[in-house]
């Protein structure tokens, strides 16, 4: 029970940095300013993971790298100490760093995708209840690359735009093809 409690715990608190490194990622990469309430939160809450990275990690293509790699790294240290409690410190850690480099991939491409299903479901609901909030423009930013190309596809019906539900049944069916993937690889790599 204990370890269930302390597994749960270190997920949360590291599901919570990652999904705002993600979110910083995202930001600077469709270059939305940081200037509104989630940015400053971002900002303020990823310092100190981001600009020391800086220093060491270039961006490439455009991509802010001291960003993404914390978040990969997070989740990959997750799964190392989750593998080990669950009887893999037996193995060694030189045995159980590729399984976590790639559970931690995995774990930070679903997360990815569920970020996307969030920002969809918010966008969605901050268009009909108040679409001049603080939050909505840069919310609409960030999910606007994702609904324009299905929205030619996809036309209103009766002035309601279905492209989000559209967009999240997507999301679900591209979070079920990495869970395939994931259950594929992971004979391999033990």
């Amino acid at each position: 029970m204990i370890l269930d409690i302390f597994n749960f715990l270190l997920d949360v608190v590291a599901s919570f940095f990652g999904y705002l490194l993600l979110l910083r990622f995202a930001l600077q990469w469709r270059r939305i300013s940081f200037l509104n309430p989630l940015g400053q939160f971002v900002l303020q809450a990823t310092n100190w993971a981001v600009l020391p990275l800086r220093k060491v990690l270039p961006a490439v293509g455009g991509l802010d790298m001291a960003s993404l790699v914390p978040a990969w790294l997070m989740q990959v240290l997750v799964k190392l100490v989750l593998l080990s409690l669950k009887g893999g410190a037996a193995l060694g850690v030189g045995a159980l760093l590729p399984v976590a480099l790639v559970m931690g991939f995995f774990e930070l491409l679903h997360m990815a995708v569920m970020a996307v299903i969030a920002l969809l479901l918010a966008q969605a609901v901050l268009s009909w209840v108040n679409p001049h909030a603080p939050m909505a423009g840069p919310i609409r930013a960030l999910v606007e690359p994702l609904l324009r190309p299905l929205r030619r596809i996809v036309p209103p019906i009766a002035h309601v735009d279905l492209s989000p539900l559209v967009a999240i049944v997507l999301a679900q069916v591209l979070m079920m093809l990495l869970t395939y993937a994931k259950a594929a690889l992971m004979p391999l790599l033990f």
